[in-house]
């Protein structure tokens, strides 16, 4: 059976920051604890991706990955400095090392970091599921987060199988 992997991308504290949460963050919070849960409960490997940029300097407190759903020392967690996570970072090696071919993709922000790495893992031949439920992002000046993240898991289906975060289940 082919190895899967739970990737939560650039859930930090920003994003969930009391003043300018992401779109139902703590849904959102419950959601991802879930995945993780159930992922470890299958010996399922946990990946962290962590963003960095001049507003998520790393060892901030908005830099931290959120406290309640915080990697434990048997997961990676994987660096990078733009929307894609497989840019000139360590991720691609860190899923080969551990021989995944399955992705579930979870985390922030729809429109940028989960599009991005949502087409790579594709492209790259990962088979794709982005748990449509569990992804999160502001409002824009044109669009609601909620209207930008339907928008989004209409796009993404072509690359990824979607799935709410209660259907998914890890199978290792």
């Amino acid at each position: 059976m082919p190895k899967t992997a739970l990737l939560i991308i650039d859930a930090q504290n920003e994003m969930f920051d009391q003043s300018n949460p992401v779109h139902q963050s703590e849904q959102l919070l419950e959601n991802l604890r879930s995945l993780i849960k159930k992922a470890r409960s299958s010996h399922v490997p946990v990946v962290y991706v962590q963003h960095n940029d001049p507003g998520l300097v790393k060892g901030t407190d908005f830099w931290q990955i959120h406290q309640s759903i915080t990697p434990e020392e048997r997961d990676d967690v994987v660096q990078k400095w733009t929307p894609d996570s497989f840019h000139e970072t360590t991720l691609l090696e860190v899923l080969k090392n551990k021989g995944i071919q399955n992705l579930v993709i979870a985390g922030n922000q729809t429109e940028h970091c989960i599009d991005a790495t949502t087409r790579s893992a594709s492209n790259l031949g990962f088979d794709v599921t982005l748990a449509k439920d569990a992804h999160g992002t502001w409002d824009s000046e044109a669009m609601s987060a909620e209207q930008i993240i339907n928008h989004h898991n209409g796009l993404l289906s072509n690359f990824a199988t979607l799935q709410e975060t209660n259907d998914i289940e890890f199978v290792d």
